[in-house]
């Protein structure tokens, strides 16, 4: 940072700093700018300044420090505002450096500042001065923390070697301490190999009585495996009679009888399977029930069984659920697609849940009602009606396989109606002992 303005030959200004300008006095520089800064209107700051007239103190201080440097460095007119509004604030400080005496208590730092930014006769050296103080305070300080440095780390190396010494010892007594436990773990040692050396001894003595033991246990063994050949032959022989026996008895027996006993299982085979056939409930024929006639309100048993046998008709359907524990899964979707495609799912879901309930109460039936679940972007918030259990299937497993696994899961001999139109999940279930019936049929009941 050079002064090159032009002045009397008695003028400071003509003075020229020959070198950069110290740290610290550019700092206190700096510092006096930012504090008369405030005092200027906006006009009076140079161009490059103006930007920052808002600014507090401080924060021109840190951002604008370069530039208010080189603003009183190379405008003069700046450089004497500024200097007055020094002047101003420290009156004794600037009326000492301008009578050339500068106050010998003052900071060296500051009386170089104020020499700067007035420019009196002798400013430079007053500057480089305040440098050398500077670089020999900083010198001197420089060698006290070097020093004071210096004794901490004498202080660290006293309490390193007091601690090793100390750590020193603590090991010495802890390596002690070990051979000792050592010496004690090698004699338990030994007293251990003798003592599995006794134990080898007494297990082969023991392993040789065990043996003694095994082969006399053998021997009994063989005795009374033979015993017990003896006594099945025996028994064998008295089976051997005792079937005899009743062979004789059954052949005693006449030929009449025999052929009765035989019509009657064939009956009773043939009514079975009518049952199953026909899904009826069971029933009990009593003898005024053959007498051929019309009851009031009844109809003839070529009726029921005309009714029984038709397929679309709902009441076969309560006849199936008439039956003990019968167990109704419904194919749910392939239902409500059937009565009522044109509402949305969620809708059907509700309408077919509500009439199902209706129906478990009527008829006390056990009703499973299985959706399609494989589709669904999220899990249904569905609560299930009273006497109805209903599933959906996970993903990659559809509807279908969920009603033949709920088929195949029940005991044989269970009633178990599924309601659906679709061909294969009926012929599946029946083939595991279901009775598939349409989903129009559950529809005509429901309605």
């Amino acid at each position: 940072m050079v002064e090159t303005t032009g002045g009397g030959p008695g003028d400071g200004t003509a003075e020229v700093l020959d070198r950069p300008l110290p740290d610290g006095v550019r700092r206190r520089v700096v510092q006096i700018v930012s504090d008369g800064f405030g005092g200027l209107t906006v006009g009076e700051l140079p161009a490059q300044l103006r930007q920052y007239a808002r600014f507090a103190p401080n924060r021109r201080a840190k951002f604008a420090g370069n530039a208010m440097a080189s603003a009183l460095e190379t405008d003069p007119l700046f450089r004497q505002r500024i200097g007055e509004k020094l002047r101003e604030a420290q009156p004794e400080l600037t009326g000492a450096l301008d009578s050339g005496s500068p106050p010998p208590a003052a900071d060296p730092l500051d009386v170089a500042a104020a020499a700067y930014v007035l420019r009196p006769t002798g400013w430079v050296k007053l500057v480089t001065a305040a440098g050398e103080e500077a670089q020999r305070a900083d010198a001197e300080r420089a060698d006290e923390e070097s020093r004071a440095e210096l004794e901490r780390l004498r202080e660290e190396l006293d309490r390193a070697r007091e601690q090793t010494r100390v750590d020193t010892e603590r090991l010495r007594t802890e390596l002690d301490a070990a051979k000792k436990e050592a010496d004690s773990l090698h004699r338990k040692l030994r007293a251990a190999l003798s003592d599995v050396k006794r134990g080898e001894a007494a297990l082969r003595k023991i392993q040789g009585e065990i043996e003694a033991v095994r082969a006399e246990r053998q021997a009994q063994v063989s005795a009374a495996e033979s015993e017990s050949r003896r006594l099945k032959s025996r028994l064998g022989e008295a089976e051997a009679a005792l079937e005899a026996t009743r062979r004789a008895a059954r052949e005693g027996r006449s030929v009449e009888d025999m052929r009765v006993r035989l019509l009657l299982d064939t009956l009773l085979d043939a009514t079975q399977g009518l049952r199953r056939e026909l899904a009826l409930p069971p029933v009990s024929v009593r003898p005024a029930e053959t007498v051929d006639a019309v009851e009031p309100g009844r109809m003839t048993p070529k009726d029921i069984a005309a009714r029984a046998l038709s397929e679309h008709d709902p009441a076969i359907l309560d006849q199936l659920l008439e039956l003990p524990q019968a167990h109704l899964v419904v194919d749910g979707y392939n239902v409500t697609k059937t009565g009522y495609p044109q509402m949305p799912l969620e809708k059907q879901r509700l309408r077919l849940l509500g009439q199902l309930s209706q129906l478990a109460a009527q008829t006390g039936a056990e009703v499973t009602c299985v959706f399609d679940g494989a589709e669904l972007a999220a899990p249904v918030l569905l609560a299930p009606p009273r006497g109805v259990r209903v599933l959906f299937s996970k993903p990659g497993v559809t509807a279908d396989e969920l009603i033949r696994q709920l088929v195949r899961a029940e005991p044989p001999g269970r009633p178990v109606i599924v309601a659906s139109t679709d061909r294969e999940v009926a012929d599946g279930v029946a083939r595991a002992g279901a009775r598939p019936v349409a989903s129009a049929m559950l529809l005509k009941r429901l309605s």
